[in-house]
């Protein structure tokens, strides 16, 4: 008996051992029509494993551009696309730069700060203002969501005045949006996973009664 272990590996292991067979096979076939009559065949059985993919503008493209990495790039048949070259597939992306930049406060962000540069760059009096306490009820929220216990609405004033470096400052922080109003819209976390179970059991026993 011969494992699958003890083969060679799959080029694209999605379409499996029998597809790649195939394509091995007609390699070997020196009969361009006959070879051409193969690869239309194989084709319709590549597509047929992802049938929720045929509305895709470029599906059939993709199906012609898999059976060349699969044959190894030594497939000579008539494609209605232009044959890719191996280092299209082989040469590897370019590095993507890593967004650099210390962030103030890790709870909040650079989103957070984003906002902040953004809200005291506002010229109108009015909108920065109402902008403001926006951004402030936000910052509370996020705030919240990482330290679910409780925050000072002084302590949210304080920070947004010192990231705004001076340009934003609230006149009455006691104003902005009551702590347990906020918490009301956050997700509910469960402090104690023993507690839960307790909780599940409980209610199991209610319902076996």
């Amino acid at each position: 008996m011969e494992y699958n272990s003890q083969r060679p590996d799959l080029v694209i292991p999605e379409y499996g051992r029998n597809i790649q067979n195939m394509v091995n096979h007609i390699k070997t076939i020196e009969d361009r029509e006959e070879r051409n009559r193969a690869v239309e065949s194989v084709l319709k059985m590549m597509g047929q494993l992802f049938p929720y993919l045929r509305d895709m503008d470029d599906f059939k493209h993709k199906l012609w551009d898999h059976l060349h990495i699969m044959s190894d790039f030594e497939l000579d048949v008539d494609s209605p696309y232009e044959k890719p070259s191996p280092e299209t597939f082989k040469t590897k992306p370019n590095h993507m730069a890593y967004p650099q930049g210390d962030i103030r406060y890790g709870h909040y962000g650079k989103t957070i700060e984003r906002l902040i540069e953004s809200v005291s760059a506002e010229e109108d009096d009015e909108k920065r203002e109402k902008q403001m306490w926006s951004l402030a009820n936000l910052m509370k929220k996020t705030y919240l969501a990482w330290n679910r216990d409780t925050v000072k609405d002084e302590v949210i004033a304080n920070q947004l005045k010192e990231m705004s470096k001076g340009k934003l400052v609230l006149d009455d922080p006691s104003k902005l949006q009551p702590t347990a109003e906020l918490l009301k819209n956050l997700p509910a976390i469960t402090t104690s996973s023993s507690g839960s179970k307790r909780k599940k059991g409980k209610s199991n026993r209610r319902k076996k009664r």
